[in-house]
């Protein structure tokens, strides 16, 4: 028989012998000198040989790229996955809201579609004063409404930046207090947030998180001043650029920005900051929030 190609062996030629055999092609393929060797009857068929053999070791090369790519992409969704995990088991309640937030905005194609969950937007209730306004409040479904507007973004930009700082702030205060009060400050910040802008334009078309960010900004800025053992990253140049950029909100863009609601949970968290200071030092006696280091 005469010899019409050697190769490596680390190729596996079992598919290509299978082809040669559809094709009618008597051949033996032997390993001999740490190669393996294609062995065909007649010399026409060595040309044939080669330039099939070139095309199945192309079609391997590629074939063995995309299992290298699917088995990268695989990899990077176990990674996410994994990161995903790890972030709801420290981080849960921001977790949570962040994933609302998000699905809410697909649900709504980020506020171009909002008619499709139209129960998210602030009750139409008093607005004549703050009283009146509890008065109206009569059931669960209702309050809880005072506090859904948050969940609703419009365009890119607003969720994006929203969800970034809620990240950022709302890990770090998960991190070192019960879940009981990062879940109660959101309530509250939300709350205050969104009624504040609710009285403000007397009606209903606002949403965002930014209320609550500002609120998390206001509390997290007053423990880092007040208890700065507690480690939160914040300082008050960066609490400062917050302000800065709330007032030049209202100056530039106050008719289509809800800047009464960044000033409502800024002020509330300001003033639950001091609330769980004093909490922590005249109740619990203790001058740090979570653990020492």
């Amino acid at each position: 028989m005469i010899k019409a190609a050697s190769l490596s062996l680390d190729i596996d030629l079992l598919s290509y012998s299978h082809f040669l055999h559809q094709q009618g092609l008597k051949h033996r393929i032997v390993e001999e000198s740490g190669q393996q060797s294609i062995y065909v009857e007649y010399d026409r068929e060595v040309a044939f040989i080669q330039k099939s053999l070139e095309s199945f070791l192309r079609e391997q090369e590629l074939l063995v790229q995309q299992r290298a790519e699917s088995h990268q992409v695989s990899n990077q969704a176990q990674k996410i996955a994994y990161n995903l995990f790890v972030a709801f088991i420290n981080s849960p309640a921001t977790l949570s809201l962040i994933l609302a937030s998000i699905l809410v905005a697909v649900i709504t194609s980020l506020g171009s579609e909002v008619h499709r969950l139209n129960f998210l937007f602030y009750p139409l209730i008093a607005t004549s004063s703050l009283g009146a306004l509890f008065d109206d409040i009569v059931n669960l479904r209702i309050a809880a409404g005072t506090l859904t507007p948050m969940f609703l973004h419009f365009g890119e930009l607003h969720l994006i930046f929203n969800m970034l700082w809620l990240w950022y702030f709302g890990r770090q205060l998960e991190a070192i207090q019960p879940i009981w009060m990062f879940i109660l400050l959101v309530v509250v910040t939300s709350f205050v947030s969104n009624t504040t802008q609710y009285l403000a334009i007397e009606f209903n078309n606002f949403g965002g998180m930014s209320g609550v960010v500002y609120g998390l900004v206001g509390y997290t800025w007053v423990i880092h001043s007040l208890m700065p053992r507690s480690y939160l990253l914040i300082n008050t140049n960066m609490f400062i650029f917050f302000v800065v950029a709330l007032v030049l909100m209202e100056i530039v863009a106050s008719s289509w920005i809800a800047t009464a609601a960044h000033v409502g949970g800024l002020i509330s968290g300001l003033i639950i900051g001091v609330g769980a200071v004093l909490f922590y030092r005249a109740i619990l006696k203790r001058d740090v929030v979570g653990r020492t280091r």
